[in-house]
């Protein structure tokens, strides 16, 4: 049976790498063609979204905002910056109320500048800086601008110094840095306890899949194949109204629009990708307008079947 192009919502269980998890999805598709949204750490649980087939195209244009359930622990530095990481200082954490905590949460709340963990897949000199870190080597990371769009204090447990969150952030941020300048921050230290990701890249933990109980064959993983067009619902369409567009498009050259089309919308920015599709919704590819908005140029252009 031909695999459906589309993707894959996986819910990763621990100790489970991203890759672990595109390689057995690989095996049980049958399909070379699969690749993840964003990498989990091996002891971070949650939703993975898995492209499969031509969906590995569209990756860059889903919506990259990520939202987790995470607990960090006061009182304890690590190598790692998680509960996991060798245990290099300890501290105590000072008594504080929900309302001065969250005062303090202030602080990482919109767009910031974090350094990333020592342990972390950031290249250092063209070379992973967890390479580097388990060699022991001296480096220093400098600091990445991220977006924390919502930061909420769900509780704080004071006797065990444990607080927990729900964070809603940009590609690329990093929750076990906030752990540990949240600890530098309070005058004590701060790791990761453990982290869950309930939602990334417009797909939810609701959704999602298990890879065990695909193949303990409790479920059939093509029923829970999302089609590409349905994961890029909050891209503007455009459609292409004929054969002959339809072949202009699928052969690489513009298509002319009216030069209002997209300007009566006025939340729409023409430097923002366009999902051209046919009549019957068929998703064709991705185009963006030129500057005075009178034709869209091709970007990523499906073949046709």
């Amino acid at each position: 049976m031909e695999t459906k192009d589309g993707f894959l919502v996986i819910y990763k269980d621990k100790g489970c790498t991203s890759h672990d998890c595109v390689k057995q999805i690989r095996k049980l598709l049958n399909t070379k063609k699969v690749g993840h949204t964003g990498t989990l750490d091996p002891e971070v649980i949650g939703t993975l979204p898995i492209a499969i087939g031509s969906a590995t195209r569209f990756i860059q244009y889903l919506p990259q905002c990520k939202t987790y359930i995470g607990q960090i622990k006061l009182g304890i530095k690590t190598k790692t910056d998680d509960i996991h990481g060798e245990i290099i200082n300890q501290k105590s954490w000072p008594k504080i109320s929900d309302e001065k905590l969250d005062q303090y949460l202030n602080r990482f709340r919109g767009i910031i500048k974090q350094i990333p963990p020592k342990v972390s897949s950031v290249h250092v000199n063209g070379e992973r800086a967890y390479k580097r870190s388990f060699r022991n080597e001296n480096f220093e990371l400098a600091p990445r601008e991220v977006k924390i769009d919502e930061l909420t204090l769900i509780k704080w447990d004071q006797i065990n110094g444990i607080i927990e969150i729900k964070i809603q952030c940009s590609a690329g941020t990093y929750i076990r840095s906030i752990a540990r300048d949240l600890g530098i921050i309070l005058n004590s230290e701060g790791c990761l306890l453990q982290l869950k990701r309930i939602s990334a890249c417009g797909f939810d933990e609701q959704n999602s899949i298990k890879i065990s109980d695909i193949k303990k064959g409790k479920k059939n993983s093509k029923n829970f194949i999302i089609p590409t067009i349905s994961a890029l619902n909050h891209i503007t369409s455009f459609v292409l109204k004929n054969e002959e567009q339809i072949n202009f498009w699928q052969t690489g050259r513009a298509i002319k629009v009216d030069i209002n089309y997209f300007k009566e919308s006025k939340s729409f920015d023409y430097k923002k990708p366009i999902k051209v599709i046919d009549k019957k919704q068929t998703l064709l590819g991705i185009g963006f307008l030129n500057k005075d908005q009178s034709v869209i140029n091709p970007k990523l252009v499906l073949n046709a079947k």
